[in-house]
């Protein structure tokens, strides 16, 4: 073989290479998550140019209220979404054809007391009973926190329809104490310090450490047809979630700096907690205990198919 043929075949291989490992033109890709460090792995791919390398053009946003997130998957305003587990089967128990194509947060038995419920100043609460007939807000009736709140309650013993609930994001809670118009929030790191810091409440209630669970949290879906049409393109972008998970896990300093520019908190505040255990691998199995719990709480009309929930 000449020089310039092995230099022609070196050529080839290394395009194949890349080939094999990126899509050929960038993809526009719009992802959406709420203002947590649960999307984290997203971030950091964005932000280290992992979604680059692997041949997508990922613009990740910030929606403020998480049941939000499926109809902006639906309406195609987003391709892929982070709803929390609640939110997402709700939806696809109502009929959204939405599927999950990777793992972005779990539940950490070591960490869930970052999660709180957070008591305005001068609102006594000492024990579940006392949250009957208060002003509660959460971050999305049916995501994440109301759903896991609920069940903490009837573990407890009170009836979560004693409770009013109202939305409230995560950005807005603190000046919702402030001003009276909650007496309790439901929130998760940084913003407990913030509104500690702010004086405006303090910690009530540990009700996800007192459930010690490991389930998921949030995780990356799509629509069914998108994903299926768009095969290279989920490839891709799960990639992307495996190799910046780890960094998540690993690298602190790293996944502060996303979560702080994502949510535009403080850097300083945000180094304070650690984020969610990002883990990228997820089972339809995995979402059977949210099943079961959105069931008790009368939240879903049928039983979602464990085996259809994520994409192969």
């Amino acid at each position: 073989m000449t020089l310039r043929g092995l230099s022609l075949l070196v050529a080839a291989s290394a395009l194949t290479l890349v080939a094999d490992t990126a899509l050929a033109d960038p993809f526009k890709l719009k992802i959406a998550c709420t203002a947590t460090s649960d999307c984290a792995s997203a971030m950091v791919a964005r932000d280290q140019g992992i979604f680059a390398k692997h041949g997508l053009d990922a613009d990740v946003a910030l929606i403020g209220i998480n049941t939000n997130i499926p109809p902006a998957i639906v309406s195609d305003s987003i391709q892929i979404g982070g709803p929390t587990s609640p939110v997402f089967l709700q939806a696809v128990d109502g009929g959204l054809d939405l599927v999950a194509v990777a793992g972005a947060s779990v539940m950490d038995p070591a960490e869930s007391k970052t999660i709180a419920a957070v008591a305005r100043t001068g609102v006594v609460i000492k024990e579940p009973k006392d949250f009957v007939g208060k002003k509660v807000g959460a971050p999305g009736i049916g995501a994440f926190l109301h759903v896991l709140f609920r069940k903490w309650l009837i573990e407890k013993g009170v009836d979560p329809k004693s409770v009013n609930f109202v939305e409230v994001t995560f950005p807005t809670m603190n000046d919702a104490l402030k001003s009276g118009s909650v007496d309790a929030v439901l929130t998760a790191e940084p913003f407990v310090t913030r509104i500690k810091a702010a004086g405006n409440g303090d910690v009530a209630a540990l009700y996800a450490a007192d459930l010690a669970r490991a389930d998921p949290i949030i995780f990356y879906a799509a629509s069914r047809k998108f994903a299926e049409a768009h095969p290279d393109v989920i490839k891709a972008f799960r990639d992307s979630i495996a190799e910046a998970a780890p960094i998540v896990n690993s690298d602190r300093e790293a996944a502060s700096q996303s979560i702080a520019k994502f949510t535009k908190m403080p850097i300083d505040l945000v180094r304070l907690t650690k984020p969610d255990l990002a883990k990228p691998d997820l089972k339809g199995s995995d979402l059977a205990w949210w099943i079961e719990t959105m069931k008790q709480q009368d939240m879903l009309q049928g039983t979602p198919d464990l085996d259809k929930l994520v994409l192969p």
